[in-house]
């Protein structure tokens, strides 16, 4: 069932724009989109291991630069275009519970949220809603989203061949797994 769209991605990581296509991803995940970045980063490093730190830095640069929008969306556009986007996806309940985190937490609510998968958009609307200190929210996106993506980009430039094997084998298990990640993301936002 996947193996189409897995054989595709690979194809589309090997073309010469991938790492830009890949890094709209990463930006629009940051501030509206809903698919992580990380789906088109593995199969890109799994196919440019060489270019693996590129790649992760492309990846981490973009991603903040979108959570800046969205920071902006947050700060200056939450009763229009940010409440729509967090309402869009769900996610009304969780916006009023960082926003008391905020208050207690502040930068380590960036740093945790930014490492797992529940959508790093509602991070950086909510951070801009909360007017959490800007210099700070760069910082601490930075330090998440490249802890996340450089610890992706070192286990596959390193073990790239296994587990690119590992996909090959169990191509429907991965998938399933990923979809469940990423359902589990919005999942736990809902929750919260």
């Amino acid at each position: 069932m996947f193996r189409g769209l897995y054989d595709w991605t690979l194809r589309m990581a090997r073309h010469r724009h991938a790492i830009r296509y890949m890094g709209a991803v990463s930006f629009a995940e940051s501030s509206f989109f809903p698919i992580p970045p990380d789906v088109m980063l593995v199969p890109m490093i799994i196919a440019r291991r060489d270019q693996a730190w590129l790649i992760a830095t492309v990846c981490t640069l973009t991603s903040v630069a979108g959570g800046i929008l969205g920071y902006a969306i947050g700060y200056f556009l939450y009763d229009s275009v940010g409440e729509w986007l967090i309402n869009l996806y769900g996610m009304q309940k969780s916006a009023g519970s960082f926003h008391e985190w905020y208050a207690k937490w502040g930068a380590a609510v960036i740093l945790l949220k930014g490492l797992t998968p529940i959508p790093f958009k509602l991070v950086t609307i909510v951070s801009g809603l909360a007017k959490f200190n800007f210099p700070v929210f760069v910082l601490t996106a930075t330090i998440a989203r490249g802890v996340r993506f450089f610890i992706i980009a070192a286990l596959l430039r390193h073990y790239g061949e296994p587990i690119q094997e590992f996909i090959e084998k169990r191509l429907t298990l991965v998938a399933f797994a990923f979809l469940g990640l990423l359902v589990a993301g919005f999942a736990a936002v809902a929750l919260v």
